[in-house]
């Protein structure tokens, strides 16, 4: 039964994040005066035409994920053809833009309302980058955050090692004094020869209440730790909805910048290495994150949402051949040029670029496959 909930939650995903991608194109067509011939649900080939509507027909097909949008004229060779009334190329420079941006308009959207809504009813908190950056907001009063400084390992063969402190533990106190940042340690230990820790261990990922005791000699004020800053406690506090929009402003600039950092890193590492770097997935491992979603609970499953709607804003922008970054280019030039481009180029470099993106999905599906087993 899990699985099942998983699987369809998986394609509800998928589906609602394109399904609303393209309401953006056939919204800000239909504004400007240019035909939608068809608007699909799911993928073809098609299984029948559902009913017609203002000139489109709404079709349903038989690959389950997403949909699609045929603009009159943009897949035309002719220039007459391309030029006719209500097709895609007839329309004004600045409409052709914005029918362009609007799939991306609409996964932005999406993803800001997820998020204010998060932010405010669900108690999210905001992505850190950094032990800096949490603190800075706990000072700031955006989080609730209690911090401590956990042992992440012991150096084996070190004075601690040999007194028996142990890895994964919060440090309680030295010599009697709390504990709340890792300076906190060095400003105890330094010019000292032996201290006192007072630690809890971490079982389950839960902090004990138990503590244990250990006389731990010293070697130039060092006992042989590695440690880290760790939030003992961590909630936000009641927020308006103003407040939760500002962070939801924050957290979309946050995640943008760490995605264009992950294809960054995908590319140089394919140019490279010619293999996909860690923490890239593709279809399979979405699904895998939508079932770990799906088992943490609706709020855990919404943010995931919300981060793959960005995500798909951000991929669809890039001027790459195929993407509505890529084809906004050509829009561009022909604005600048103040003559369209040669429609073979424009058509020829398309489907090279889809071609290629075809082959990098099938690449990254395959390293999904190689993690799994």
């Amino acid at each position: 039964m899990a699985v099942l909930v998983s699987t369809l939650a998986f394609v509800l995903l998928l589906t609602l994040l394109i399904l609303i991608h393209e309401w953006g194109h056939f919204a800000a067509a239909r504004k400007f005066g240019v035909v939608v011939e068809e608007f699909g649900f799911g993928l073809p080939p098609k299984i029948k035409s559902v009913f017609k509507q203002g000139g489109t027909e709404f079709t349903l097909n038989w690959i389950p994920f997403g949909g699609f949008v045929r603009l009159k004229g943009e897949n035309a060779m002719l220039e007459k053809e391309r030029r006719a009334k209500g097709s895609f190329s007839a329309a004004p420079i600045h409409a052709r833009v914005i029918i362009l941006l609007a799939g991306v308009f609409m996964n932005l959207i999406l993803a800001l309302t997820i998020l204010t809504i998060g932010f405010s009813a669900a108690g999210w908190i905001p992505t850190y980058l950094s032990y800096d950056e949490m603190r800075a907001a706990g000072e700031a009063g955006e989080i609730n955050v209690e911090f401590s400084v956990l042992i992440d390992s012991v150096v084996g063969g070190s004075n601690a090692a040999i007194s028996g402190v142990p890895g994964k533990s919060i440090v309680r106190t030295i010599n009697g004094e709390d504990i709340t940042f890792p300076e906190d340690i060095y400003t105890i230990q330094e010019g000292k020869s032996r201290v006192r820790y007072v630690v809890s261990r971490i079982e389950a990922g839960k902090v004990l209440e138990e503590t244990e005791r250990y006389s731990v000699a010293l070697s130039d004020g060092k006992a042989g730790i590695v440690i880290i800053p760790y939030p003992l406690e961590l909630s936000s506090p009641d927020r308006n909805i103003g407040t939760s929009f500002m962070l939801a402003l924050r957290e979309v600039k946050v995640m943008t910048s760490q995605t264009v950092i992950g294809i960054g890193k995908l590319f140089g590492s394919l140019a490279s290495t010619g293999k996909v770097p860690e923490g890239i997935s593709g279809i399979i491992g979405i699904a895998q994150l939508t079932h770990g979603a799906v088992q943490e609970g609706i709020t855990h499953y919404l943010r995931l949402v919300a981060l793959l709607s960005l995500s798909l804003a951000v991929l669809n922008v890039l001027p790459f051949p195929a993407l509505d970054g890529g084809r906004l280019i050509f829009v561009l030039v022909e604005w600048i040029t103040r003559r369209p481009v040669n429609r073979t180029l424009e058509v020829t470099t398309n489907a090279v670029g889809f071609i290629v993106l075809i082959l990098l999905i099938l690449l990254i599906t395959f390293n999904d496959i190689v993690r799994l087993f």
